[in-house]
């Protein structure tokens, strides 16, 4: 454990605890800083304070950093689709059917495993069984993500996610025909109170805004392209079935009857972002894979 200490300026008067210490470590993340808050690792004259704290002028405040856990994920011999890579970051295609991260039940075989055995060094900010993992999709959505190989590298692409600076494109097929071209869903999202192992639009959720627009009409079908601004848990499927249009084959928020589609038809086909070094704008692109050009085909056969 290493401990730091620092004494508010006049500067900082009146200043939000979080704030003032994200100017003290631009090397961390708001979110890092506030998990280290909310386990009491930060302290205010010698006391506990919340994120929201206004600090005060010649307030005290120490604050100690935990010890980087030992990582106990097994390296993976598995096949990575690699788009981009560079000493920094690399961009991958994650194949359907492929958990991001080790946890109860899916302990072997996920990105994280291959990850370790493809790169060795991984930041650590999400802590040790999600290294170098900024940004997730869903286990049966395929596609693209980005991973950040050191702290500066994680940071930096955190921000851009927060400041919705990263832009990310889905395809999606849902059940129903959208009969307009374009549209916005402003939903906030949170636990569902009635299900918790689902997601759901709840007052107090977090705020959510998808755009979609449709790339083909079916009948009782509709091929789209979903941006999304936030990037919540579930998203794009709690948001399309929340306006009548849920995911073909999605075995959570979506029909009973539906196509054999072995999990939601849902691709994360683009990303683009600054990159945290060069500042140079990279945009990526990926075809989504067999499985759902399939269901488009088997879709384009029933008319």
């Amino acid at each position: 454990m290493t401990y730091f200490k620092h004494d508010v300026t006049e500067e900082q008067n009146k200043t939000r605890l979080d704030k003032v210490l994200a100017e003290i470590n631009p090397e961390r993340s708001r979110s890092q800083i506030q998990t280290w808050i909310s386990k009491n690792h930060v302290l205010v004259n010698g006391e506990p304070a919340k994120a929201n704290h206004k600090c005060q002028t010649g307030d005290e405040i120490t604050w100690s950093i935990p010890e980087v856990e030992p990582l106990d994920i097994k390296a993976e011999d598995i096949p990575l689709s690699i788009v981009y890579e560079d000493s920094d970051l690399l961009v991958v295609n994650k194949p359907k059917g492929m958990v991001v991260h080790p946890s109860a039940g899916h302990q072997n075989g996920t990105l994280v495993n291959a990850l370790l055995y493809h790169c060795k060094d991984l930041s650590g900010i999400n802590g040790v069984e999600r290294p170098g993992i900024v940004h997730r999709i869903d286990k049966d959505t395929s596609g693209l993500l980005v991973v950040a190989k050191n702290d500066h590298t994680h940071v930096h692409l955190s921000e851009q996610l927060s400041n919705r600076e990263i832009k990310r494109k889905y395809e999606a097929i849902v059940h129903g025909e959208i009969t307009h071209e374009t549209g916005m869903i402003d939903a906030p999202i949170g636990r569902d109170p009635k299900d918790r192992q689902k997601m759901g639009i709840v007052d107090k959720g977090k705020p959510a805004i998808t755009h979609f627009k449709v790339l083909k009409h079916f009948p009782d079908f509709t091929h789209v392209e979903c941006q999304l601004d936030t990037g919540r848990t579930h998203q794009i499927r709690v948001h399309m079935r929340y306006i009548g249009f849920p995911l073909v084959g999605d075995p959570k928020y979506g029909q009973r009857k539906t196509l054999d589609t072995n999990g939601q038809a849902l691709h994360a086909k683009s990303l683009a972002f600054v990159h945290p070094r060069t500042e140079e704008w990279l945009e990526f692109e990926i075809d989504a894979p067999a499985v759902f050009q399939e269901v488009l085909e088997t879709i384009i056969k029933m008319y």
